[in-house]
């Protein structure tokens, strides 16, 4: 373990420069990131291995691959920066009326699209100079666990490459705060005057052509998991990225989908699209907003945080 004496001589700098090769996977590109040369970085890296006892980082053609040790350390030294910048964030306390930090949100398009329009209105009364960026979060495919299939998000928290992230899930790692925005569930969105209406039972349902919102291109998804539990299966004729390109293609044919409820009713209108309770058990969702543990000191985070509950 360090002593006094040897903590003294650390260079925090390492740090993050660990931080950022960790996060870029590549010497040049970790340089151009921190304006360094790349002799900079390998020689930090070198000083990095003696102090960690470690390689750390293997080379290969196409850059470099942790090894284990710098995998297990990777969400330490995470926690450890994120506090160090809560600290220099909360020097002069935060003051949303005069900010103009920019903070960034994860979220999946059909969350965003909920919780925008009454956190920008907030923002114009009361914090005019804050910028806000919106990212779209989709879980990794294929995984079913909350902490893999929303991995890259808990990296880009820990990394601070996002302020917040968005999350509908209850499996949140204990080493970040959540705060249960609101529950969700799915409805069936259709054209108004689909013929699907007249009559929407399991039976319609499982004979109609779907539409399924899949970044990937994936047409399985919750909904064929409930029919497969029932012995019923869907035909999908199209799939499209993002839920407003949905409801776009929704109001032009007889395609039907799955689709949040708050989203639908919210924008459903403005294209001709109408709704109707799914004719199977969808699940319900829990949306969670997230952030590092360390980043709750940050004033502008809480803030933020609180605002986003009072729009949700």
């Amino acid at each position: 373990m360090l002593n006094q004496i040897d903590l003294s001589r650390i260079d925090l700098n390492l740090l993050i420069l660990f931080e950022t090769v960790f996060d870029q996977g590549h010497v040049g590109r970790s340089a151009e990131q921190l304006s360094l040369s790349p002799s900079a970085v390998s020689h930090g890296l070198g000083r990095l291995r003696r102090l960690l006892n470690d390689p750390l980082f293997i080379r290969t053609p196409k850059g470099v691959v942790p090894t284990d040790r710098a995998v297990e350390l990777s969400a330490s030294i995470a926690d450890v920066l994120a506090r160090v910048r809560a600290i220099v964030s909360t020097a002069a306390p935060f003051d949303p009326a005069t900010s103009t930090r920019r903070f960034s949100i994860g979220a999946p398009d059909g969350v965003s699209a909920v919780f925008l329009p009454p956190l920008l209105q907030s923002l114009r009364e009361d914090a005019p100079g804050l910028e806000i960026s919106v990212r779209q979060l989709l879980p990794l495919q294929g995984e079913t666990t909350p902490d893999r299939a929303w991995r890259e998000a808990f990296v880009d928290l820990e990394t601070r490459s996002l302020d917040i992230a968005i999350i509908p899930s209850d499996g949140i790692p204990a080493r970040f705060h959540q705060q249960l925005l609101y529950e969700e569930d799915f409805v069936i969105a259709m054209r108004g005057g689909n013929p699907f209406a007249e009559e929407p039972t399991l039976e319609r349902y499982c004979q109609a052509q779907h539409l399924v919102v899949s970044l990937s291109g994936d047409p399985y998804g919750f909904v064929d998991e409930a029919l497969a539990r029932i012995g019923r299966s869907r035909r999908t004729a199209l799939t499209v990225p993002n839920f407003m390109f949905a409801l776009a293609t929704l109001a032009e044919g007889d395609l039907i989908s799955a689709i949040p409820r708050r989203f639908a009713a919210l924008h459903g209108p403005r294209f001709g699209v109408v709704s109707l309770d799914a004719p199977l058990p969808l699940p319900r969702f829990r949306l969670n907003a997230v952030a590092p543990n360390a980043a709750i000191a940050d004033g502008g985070i809480a803030w933020l945080l609180d605002r986003l509950g009072s729009a949700a």
